[in-house]
């Protein structure tokens, strides 16, 4: 459970935003009250914002503990101090969605307010512990795959790439049989990581339980912690990003993947600093050489 001496409002926002995809449609009523307006449902007892809400209590408790909380009572001593903090309104709690009359001066500021909300919400969310836990793994797996499709593969490339760099076995499949091809052939000792914004794809989802059943260690970059890809992995890293209609695999949920990667990646570098600072500087060097080998066969061709 939650201590609501230590929830800070950003990270009970970024709970609510993160389980909200999950939670049935009365919950989902709840939920969206809490994060319109924290300081009413703080004030309200569970009898007024049963009849506010038109759901039950009952769903109301259900609800507080889909949160992280112990019961209702918890829940609004952490909103409680959500709205002391918060002194920027709603606008600070849920950014704008984008409008089709929207002027370009409004989705400049819309846009881009999503995306530093998906990165305070990450951060804010994201447990060191936890994050220690897949460091770990990572530094001392055989092999490292990643998994991921569509925008999530672009991050699982991304993945991929960095602790390639650093001198790690690591490799990203966006194919769905060759990722169940390769799921199936790990074991223990190596790690497979599955990126999905919904954490219901089940090109990511399948290869995640397949490498679980061999024995690999298995990470979920995902913005939905009730998922399935959720339920099938020992490690769940969640990410805050909202995708909306205008807005399908939008740059805050990628981006919010991407800074979690960015953490695993410096972690472990941290871990291996003597290893990755040279494969670092190897990689570096033969690309730099490659560039301006290739610069100087340009000229001659001229």
């Amino acid at each position: 459970m939650i201590d609501p001496q230590r929830s800070t409002p950003e990270n009970l926002v970024a709970r609510v935003r993160a389980v909200l995809p999950s939670l049935t449609p009365s919950a989902q009523i709840i939920a969206r009250l809490i994060l319109d307006d924290p300081a009413t449902v703080a004030r309200s007892t569970i009898t007024e914002l049963s009849a506010a809400s038109a759901t039950s209590e009952a769903t109301i408790v259900r609800t507080a503990r889909a949160l992280g909380f112990s019961g209702y009572a918890q829940l609004r001593l952490a909103l409680a101090a959500a709205a002391a903090t918060n002194r920027q309104g709603p606008d600070r709690l849920v950014p704008g969605d984008l409008a089709p009359d929207d002027p370009l001066s409004d989705v400049i500021a819309k846009v881009t307010r999503a995306e530093a909300q998906a990165l305070e919400d990450t951060a804010a969310q994201l447990s060191p512990d936890l994050l220690g836990e897949v460091v770990t793994a990572i530094t001392t797996a055989r092999r490292i795959d990643v998994y991921g499709v569509a925008a999530s593969g672009l991050v699982a490339q991304d993945m991929a790439q960095k602790l390639l760099r650093i001198g790690l076995s690591a490799h990203a499949f966006t194919d769905a049989h060759l990722a169940l091809t390769s799921a199936v052939l790990l074991r223990p000792g190596d790690v497979a990581v599955g990126v999905s914004t919904t954490g219901e794809t089940p090109d990511v989802v399948e290869p995640l339980r397949r490498a679980g059943k061999a024995g690999a260690a298995t990470v979920a970059i995902t913005n939905n912690p009730r998922s399935s890809l959720a339920e099938v992995c020992g490690h769940v890293l969640i990410s805050a990003g909202r995708e909306t209609a205008f807005r399908p695999g939008a740059l805050a949920s990628r981006i919010s993947q991407l800074l979690i990667v960015d953490y695993v990646f410096v972690g472990v570098a941290q871990r291996t600093s003597e290893v990755s600072n040279e494969a670092l500087r190897t990689t570096r060097d033969a690309l730099d050489h490659f560039v301006s080998d290739s610069r100087q066969r340009g000229r001659k061709a001229w």
